[in-house]
């Protein structure tokens, strides 16, 4: 399996460079800095690029029989880039031969209760918002797609945080999973795990997921 990662230097994306390497994978990964990056393996190949401009990486992911993009604003600090990176994206990637693309979502698009979102709680920290609203706005830019590419945009538990791979987590739609006890949690190696499985298995064609425990 070849896969072109976009944001492999933040959090999530990090583990799933790991993931992906630690499967035999053999991984493009395209970043601003790569300096970043301090992974060295054989099969991961490092460009620099930014996804806004796509000829600084067009020609570097041919080939790769998916893409995926981890993407935060939060070193640009606007949130509103957010949704365009995924049009770019969406747009794009097709004219380099890429067929698969999964988008690490956020969780505050999905609902609680019929037309009750995650980031309509009056608990949800007002710092998280721009970011929830964006990943909901790049949602909707999916959603609203005509590109022929395979997208899945696959949305976490309430909580992410570091944690053990233990390989197992559930599978949800738009509703946020919860626990037996009320707790919406994965760890961010499990996320890695679900998200390069729904790359593997293709069960999840242009539609938004959840995983959690």
């Amino acid at each position: 399996m070849k896969i072109a990662l976009f944001g492999a230097t933040g959090h999530i994306g990090h583990a799933i460079l790991d993931e992906a390497l630690a499967r035999g994978y053999d991984v493009t990964a395209i970043v601003r800095d790569p300096s970043r990056l301090s992974t060295r393996n054989p099969r991961l190949s490092v460009v620099t690029g930014d996804v806004g401009k796509p000829e600084t990486w067009l020609d570097a992911v041919r080939g790769a029989d998916a893409a995926v993009a981890s993407l935060s604003a939060r070193r640009d600090g606007d949130n509103d880039v957010i949704p365009v990176n995924a049009a770019v994206l969406l747009d794009n990637l097709p004219a380099a031969g890429v067929k698969r693309f999964a988008w690490v979502g956020g969780a505050g698009s999905l609902e609680t209760a019929p037309g009750v979102l995650v980031m309509d709680d009056p608990h949800f920290p007002d710092a998280w918002k721009p970011e929830a609203a964006g990943q909901g706005k790049a949602l909707d830019v999916f959603r609203a797609s005509r590109s022929p590419i395979d997208w899945t945009f696959i949305s976490p538990a309430a909580l992410i945080e570091d944690g053990p791979r233990t390989g197992t987590y559930r599978v949800g739609g738009d509703q946020l999973l919860v626990d037996a006890n009320g707790k919406s949690q994965i760890s961010v190696a499990d996320y890695a795990v679900a998200l390069l499985d729904r790359i593997e298995k293709g069960d999840a064609s242009r539609r938004r997921i959840t995983v959690a425990y």
